[in-house]
């Protein structure tokens, strides 16, 4: 029988996750739970005897995969895989799988929300009514009729995409290849036509080798002055310093930030907390308890099927 270790919270509760633990202990195998660490001597510590581990975002670096001898398994409850040492696991003949799909609505209306909030001046109207005040000064946009540019069109951006389209936007995407299937209101351009375009750019890339810093300062000023940014892919497909710049100097008129070059809690001198129109959330896009359940639902999935020998949602 094989023995999982749950390395950090999947953000269901107690009750969800004891009734899918169940089948499988039923079947002789063994679950153990721990809060999220960072440290690797902690990690290894943790699963040096595990058959198979399931973790979320947390980094998991190739020394601590290395460690663990009887690691045959990893269940990433999340769609990106790049905090994982795929170079060890693969070395290792490590099976890895992720939960793609589960976040894709959770994801979509986020992008959709700060939009909204940019084009709405939400947190600044608050403000100023909390504080006795009027909307002089901050009267908003709408976003019917605002282009919108999408990067990365899989499936988050796709429904990313529809959304916008129900609002009245026209919508340009740009991706590595182009998708036969995407639907007919999507118009798929280069990069630099979706810069040039978009009243709105909204980055739903991966991060690989290609996108790292794929927006710095010389895209950035291939955006229109009164154009929005919105990143919800990772944080290092945006050179951070490059966008604080833009921002301060008014090369782009705004921004919606959930991913960061380093996970929440930010430093005090993380430079996107002190510009101009720029909304900040803390990586929350992908978390509602939706999602949560349903990624769990993917993730105990997965492990059936990799004890069954017929893995499911194969990156390794």
């Amino acid at each position: 029988m094989s023995k999982i270790v749950i390395m950090e919270s999947l953000g269901i509760s107690a009750q969800e996750l004891a009734a899918r633990k169940a089948p499988f202990e039923a079947q002789g195998h063994t679950f153990a739970e721990y809060e999220k660490s960072t440290d690797p001597a902690v990690l290894i510590r943790e699963a040096r005897d595990a058959d198979a581990m399931i973790l979320a975002n947390m980094p998991l670096p190739g020394a601590v995969i290395e460690a663990c001898p009887r690691l045959k398994f990893i269940d990433v409850a999340f769609t990106g895989v790049d905090h994982v040492g795929l170079d060890a696991a693969k070395a290792r003949g490590i099976a890895v799988s992720n939960a793609s799909g589960y976040s894709n609505e959770a994801v979509a209306e986020l992008v959709l929300g700060m939009a909204l909030s940019l084009y709405r001046n939400l947190s600044a109207v608050e403000a100023r009514c909390r504080a006795g005040g009027t909307k002089d000064g901050l009267v908003g946009g709408e976003l019917q009729g605002k282009t919108v540019g999408i990067v990365g069109l899989g499936k988050i951006g796709t429904r990313t995409a529809a959304l916008f389209h129900a609002f009245g936007c026209p919508v340009l995407a740009h991706s590595r290849t182009v998708h036969a299937d995407a639907p007919d209101y999507v118009r798929q351009v280069s990069l630099e036509e979706l810069l040039a375009q978009s009243d709105l750019v909204v980055l739903h890339c991966p991060l690989n080798d290609s996108t790292r810093g794929m927006i710095n300062a010389e895209k950035l000023a291939m955006m229109k002055p009164t154009a929005l940014l919105i990143n919800v892919a990772r944080g290092p497909v945006v050179v951070t310093q490059d966008l604080a710049d833009a921002l301060q100097r008014g090369v782009i008129a705004g921004a919606g930030i959930d991913v960061f070059d380093s996970e929440p809690p930010l430093a005090d001198d993380e430079p996107l907390l002190h510009c101009p129109h720029c909304l900040v959330t803390p990586h929350v896009a992908f978390a509602t308890r939706e999602s949560m359940s349903l990624r769990a639902e993917i993730v105990f999935d997965n492990l059936a099927a990799w004890l069954d020998g017929q893995q499911k949602n194969v990156i390794l």
